[in-house]
């Protein structure tokens, strides 16, 4: 089966549709399923625009609402998760995951399904530690607060995910999983992303939820963006029993869909010839679903999962064969996704713009049908319960004041927070939108999507929160300042050099970049003052 994987594709349907047209000229065959790694941006009208955690001036209404009218429809089927640039009000209609357009499905906040036999899980969001371990508390109209704590994962679905136990094939995370850049040719990645140096050396760049879930599920793929650039590594994980077989998971991370990035790769990926050609329900992760749906928490306080630790009645959620049969009798034994897209939202129209359309917190029927068949709570229903009771939700201050918090983030208590960029990286887009310094125009080569980049600030606390599958990585993949050094799997070579498939091809064959004959534009922007190195150098990658 042909699988082609893109890393933040903001919004650029048209443009993701069109390469992979090009992929099956050039390939052996069409492609079969298309898995986007987040920032997918679903913005279906003006009012989902004001909510995405973006500057006013990367609100672009993009290509997504031709696909949700149905005036296009995509042409393979396409699985995502959300990333920390999305239409959030749009997403939160579905936590269990469903379909924003024909053919297009979203995970949820995390999710498993399968396809031909191919076992695809996911979460969505970036990993920030002071909201990690609140329920799920955000709902439309956001304020300046809840607009960015909204994508943030929270402990819930990854103590779901972790009671799984059949093997996965596939996983997908916005963010990278910590520690799996000494997995690869970490020099290259710190030749092309310098300013990710620091963060690599105090082994502190991306998400230690992710971490966990990749020592703990073993994929045989694992799939990331976030943080602009590909780069392929290879980790081999250690086994507790003498008889069991090493396990290795291919990790790659793509780029954004932009001219002249590699943000698509296609690979080979065994499936089940006998496995329906349609997307199907995951047993096991429903009986988790259904096992777990008395943990749901919609207030803002921190709380932890249960463990064996005396505390819990309950800490084993995993799913038994006689909880697995009684969710499949729940179905009648049918795991078809149904194709039940229904359109819950005005549709952008061209000729009609309604810049102050209203935002409200909706029910969608795809969920309401979900967990009716399921037997479970629609996060949503009990969200604007405890609103009408509590007032648990703040209200609408208006999206300009996303932007003036001059940290891009509410400040973390804990120094560990870094999934979010807390490095200078000008390739992502942040939420700083200050510009203190009128002189400080610096002219510079970039594509559309480099702000003004911001520091880090420095947290003296530890992260409190128990991650208890973190390895303690061997002495040979520390980093110095002047890394000469090979990484544990490339010794020479970069970022994108071969990660064998086992079948012959690797993950680095053939790049695709995004077709376009544009040339990114020359911007004149107001740099800060102590950021303008930052932008004085011209990425190689970027004027190839």
């Amino acid at each position: 089966m042909r699988v082609a994987v893109a890393g933040c594709c903001h919004g650029e349907l048209d443009k993701i549709y069109e390469t992979l047209a090009l992929a099956e000229r050039r390939g052996p065959g069409p492609i079969d399923l298309l898995l986007c790694c987040g920032d997918f941006q679903a913005v279906r009208n003006e009012a989902d625009l004001r909510c995405m955690a973006v500057p006013p001036k990367y609100r672009h209404m993009q290509t997504f609402y031709r696909y949700y009218s149905g005036e296009k429809k995509a042409p393979v089927l396409t699985i995502f998760i959300g990333g920390n640039h999305e239409a959030s009000n749009h997403l939160q209609e579905l936590p269990y995951g469903g379909w924003v357009a024909p053919n297009i499905y979203y995970l949820g906040l995390a999710g498993v399904v399968k396809y031909r036999g191919v076992r695809i899980g996911g979460i969505s969001g970036i990993f920030k530690s002071h909201d990690y371990r609140k329920g799920h508390f955000e709902c439309p109209p956001y304020n300046a607060a809840t607009i960015r704590s909204i994508y943030h994962v929270r402990n819930i679905e990854v103590y779901k995910l972790k009671q799984l136990k059949q093997p996965m094939d596939i996983f997908l995370s916005h963010d990278w999983p910590r520690s799996i850049y000494h997995y690869g040719n970490k020099k290259q990645l710190l030749k092309t992303k310098s300013f990710f140096r620091q963060e690599v050396e105090n082994n502190t760049l991306g998400s230690p939820a992710a971490s966990e879930l990749l020592e703990h599920l073993k994929p045989t793929y694992w799939f990331s963006a976030h943080l602009h650039v590909k780069f392929a590594a290879l980790m081999q994980h250690q086994t507790m029993d003498k008889g069991q077989s090493t396990k290795a998971t291919k990790f790659l991370a793509l780029d954004k869909c932009l001219p002249h990035r590699d943000f698509l790769q296609v690979i080979e990926v065994e499936h089940d010839p006998s496995a329906p050609d349609y997307l199907e329900y995951d047993a096991e992760w429903l009986t988790i679903l259904r096992a777990t749906n008395d943990l749901i928490n919609v207030t803002e306080r921190l709380w932890n999962m249960p463990e064996n630790n005396g505390l819990h009645t309950r800490w084993d959620y995993s799913a038994t064969k006689e909880a697995i049969n009684e969710v499949l009798e729940k179905l009648n034994h049918d795991l078809k996704v149904p194709n039940n897209f229904s359109i819950t939202a005005t549709c952008y129209d061209p000729s009609k713009p309604q810049t102050q359309m209203q935002l409200v917190h909706r029910i969608n029927p795809q969920t309401t049908e979900f967990c009716a068949q399921l037997g479970i709570t629609d996060i949503n229903i009990r969200l604007q319960k405890a609103k009408e009771d509590q007032h648990l939700c703040g209200d609408y201050e208006g999206q300009d004041d996303v932007e003036g918090n001059d940290s891009g983030e509410e400040p973390s208590e804990y120094n560990t927070d870094t999934s979010a960029l807390s490095s200078i990286n000008p390739d992502e887009i942040m939420l700083d939108e200050e510009e203190e310094y009128d002189d400080s125009i610096v002219s510079a080569q970039s594509d559309l999507n480099v702000p003004s980049a911001e520091l880090s600030s420095d947290q003296a606390s530890d992260f409190s929160a128990s991650f208890s599958d973190i390895r303690i990585l061997p002495s040979s993949m520390t980093v110095s300042s002047d890394d000469t050094s090979g990484s544990p799997v490339c010794k020479e070579g970069n970022s994108g050099d071969p990660v064998d498939l086992g079948d012959g091809k690797d993950l680095t064959t053939v790049p695709l970049k995004r077709l376009s004959d544009e040339h990114e534009p020359e911007q004149r922007k107001k740099i800060k003052r102590r950021n303008q190195a930052i932008y004085a150098a011209v990425d190689d990658n970027d004027t190839a």
